[in-house]
């Protein structure tokens, strides 16, 4: 304490929304006023309202009642990086020194950034400036190292097995093969859970490039043996043996520039050359990010959330908050962010799955 001053933590919700997020503001806000007596100030738009000053002060009030909510109330901002600020006149420029002058006047002993890999590599530098930052990790895609699961990504699971499920009966009905796009940017762990749990016949992922030609005779095998439909899911940056991702647009703006979409189409085209049968493609897309997190993933943000803000009270900065196993642990901000997590092809997963006689076509 500085005299009777209290502490004061700031909180900001970067990169794509999720479910959960509302409830990991609620935890931190909650446990830095009640266990520790601090004031906290919510950061608006994510690293916005750091460059922009846009921030409020939070009471115990304002966080009451949205733990269930999904989505974040703060706003966030996939296209906000201090160090690659866009301006009016379509010219980045480096802003992180405005940044974190601005967290000084505010008053900031400590900042908690809510993200995935882009907003958390933003947060590592800005740590490495100066600036007095913990993390805790968010992301559907569940692609950030050194922890076990991610903020949202259960949730997308949830919605995503729910999709297949109902594109289960209208494949039955009318005897088509349907595929499924989910996210997940450059890891599979969203179309291996979603797949698996929803009883997907064929599931793509990036991490093992596809064989077009078994894709098509395992549909064909299926329709032989009296099976005349097949779900098909598939992962945003899955790519075929020997090709590329398909990338939907660049954002140069944005912290992940690449946007990427339209594996669906492709793999839907081809299956209907090679095997005359029709195929139809469901892209969930945002569906994935929306709704009201699941049980799992509001127990996982009121952990990360509590523990989070302990790290901060103690000054432990340049960390952040990770499930390992069954317990929430801290692992240092650059181990999370130095790479992506990816699936590895041996993963148990994968292996059950080809037990039960699904493919992975490769």
């Amino acid at each position: 304490m500085r005299g009777s001053v209290k502490k004061r933590i700031g909180v900001l919700t970067g990169g794509g929304d999720c479910p959960g997020l509302n409830a990991a503001i609620r935890a931190v806000t909650k446990t830095a006023i009640l266990d520790y007596g601090m004031e906290v100030t919510g950061i608006k738009d994510g690293y916005v309202g750091l460059v922009e000053n846009k921030y409020s002060q939070l009471s115990y009030e304002d966080v009451s009642g949205i733990l269930a909510e999904g989505g974040t109330f703060l706003g966030a901002s996939n296209k906000a990086n201090p160090f690659n600020y866009p301006s009016a006149s379509n010219k980045s420029k480096d802003l992180s020194d405005l940044a974190i002058d601005n967290a000084k006047e505010m008053g900031l002993d400590g900042l908690v950034c809510i993200g995935g890999d882009g907003t958390l590599s933003v947060a590592y530098r800005l740590y490495k400036k100066g600036l007095k930052i913990v993390g805790i990790p968010k992301t559907i895609d569940n692609d950030l190292r050194a922890t076990d699961f991610t903020i949202g990504f259960d949730s997308a699971v949830i919605t995503a097995t729910e999709a297949i499920d109902k594109l289960h009966t209208t494949a039955q009905s009318h005897h088509r093969v349907m595929v499924i796009e989910v996210m997940g940017r450059y890891a599979g762990w969203l179309a291996l859970y979603s797949g698996v749990a929803g009883g997907g016949d064929i599931i793509i992922i990036p991490e093992i490039p596809y064989d077009i030609k078994k894709v098509c005779k395992r549909v064909v095998d299926r329709f032989k043996h009296g099976k005349r439909f097949s779900i098909v899911v598939v992962a945003e940056g899955a790519r075929p043996k020997g090709g590329r991702m398909v990338v939907k647009k660049v954002v140069k703006d944005s912290t992940d520039p690449v946007r990427l979409g339209g594996i669906g189409n492709r793999i839907a085209m081809d299956v209907e050359k090679c095997t005359g049968l029709e195929a139809r493609v469901t892209s969930l897309g945002h569906l994935q990010r929306g709704g009201s997190p699941s049980p799992f993933d509001r127990m996982l943000a009121t952990r990360l959330g509590t523990f989070a803000c302990g790290l901060a009270a103690r000054g432990e900065f340049g960390k952040m908050a990770a499930l390992k196993g069954r317990d929430i642990v801290a692992v240092g901000l650059k181990d999370a962010v130095t790479s992506i997590r990816r699936v590895d092809p041996k993963h148990p997963i994968i292996k059950s799955a080809i037990s039960v006689g699904t493919s992975f076509a490769f």
